[in-house]
């Protein structure tokens, strides 16, 4: 297994112990706490736990060798995994919008002022975890790790807002008791708006949208770079779970021989490979230089 799918896995591992461990701590105080929004923040947390199993699934598929039945790879699970965990995003915000609009209209107690300090403490634990999972996110290039980064600040959001809600309902007194309800309406729309961002993400994997221009441009300089090649044209590059896949035409002396050609061809790969780490694989055309 590549070193970057095993930086993933371990990441999500990691989230989901957290989240088991902060789901209950939430739920329980949320429940005696009267304090829906800390109960809404617990949803949002349980789905953390299905989307850290989504990644740890998902990459373990995707850093799969090439077979018979997939010519190409399992990379693309790693972008299916993105895009289920963004989905569980929008089916959280829409469950907590739900019941977060039945609890306004549902005169309760004020919530208990414990329950200020167990949010500090989340807030806390799952801001640290979204730095360090969104770092192996981007170090790996895991879009799948990166979503489960952000699942991840999307709870801290949350926890924020219910910390916001909650503050006010205890502050506000008597007639203000829906005030955390309506913290987790607005926790909602922040958990769509993360959801939303990573969907087109994973789609854009999925549909084999072309990299950023930075990626083409050193792609572009190791091929120029490589002795013998003239020019070059038709760059595409399409990701496939953590890597990028090349395919180009090179052009050379037209009189160069198809043996020589092969040569070159493989001496641009080379180059483009070590100097573009991220590229796992690379088809090359041989053209002849008419110009």
């Amino acid at each position: 297994m590549p070193s970057a799918a095993r930086k993933g896995i371990r990441s999500a591992q990691a989230g989901l112990l957290i989240n088991a461990a902060l789901v209950v701590v939430k739920l329980v105080a949320g429940v005696v706490g009267n304090a829906y929004a800390l109960v809404a923040d617990a949803i949002e947390s349980a789905a953390d736990i299905f989307s850290s199993l989504v990644v740890w699934g998902g990459l373990r598929i995707a850093s799969r060798e090439a077979d018979d039945e997939y010519p190409f790879g399992y990379g693309k699970a790693e972008a299916l995994a993105t895009a289920v965990v963004a989905l569980m995003l929008l089916g959280a915000a829409a469950g907590i919008a739900v019941e977060a609009t039945r609890e306004i209209r549902t005169p309760h107690h004020t919530p208990a002022p414990f329950t200020l300090f167990v949010l500090v403490g989340v807030i806390l634990v799952k801001e640290v975890l979204f730095r360090r999972v969104l770092a192996v996110g981007e170090a790996t290039a895991s879009t799948a790790v990166q979503a489960d980064a952000w699942h991840h600040r999307s709870d801290a959001i949350t926890s924020a807002a219910a910390f916001v809600g909650i503050a006010v309902a205890l502050l506000g007194g008597e007639g203000w008791e829906q005030a955390d309800d309506w913290a987790a309406l607005v926790a909602a729309s922040v958990i769509v708006f993360n959801g939303t961002r990573l969907l087109r993400v994973a789609i854009a994997d999925l549909m084999d949208r072309s990299p950023g221009a930075g990626l083409l441009e050193r792609i572009a300089a190791a091929t120029a770079a490589t002795p013998e090649v003239r020019d070059f044209h038709k760059l595409k590059v399409r990701k496939v779970g953590l890597g990028y896949y090349v395919d180009l035409h090179v052009q050379a002396h037209p009189l160069m021989s198809l043996r020589d050609a092969h040569v070159l061809s493989g001496k641009v790969k080379t180059a483009i490979r070590s100097q573009v780490p991220e590229v796992a694989g690379v088809i090359i055309h041989m053209e002849p230089d008419e110009s």
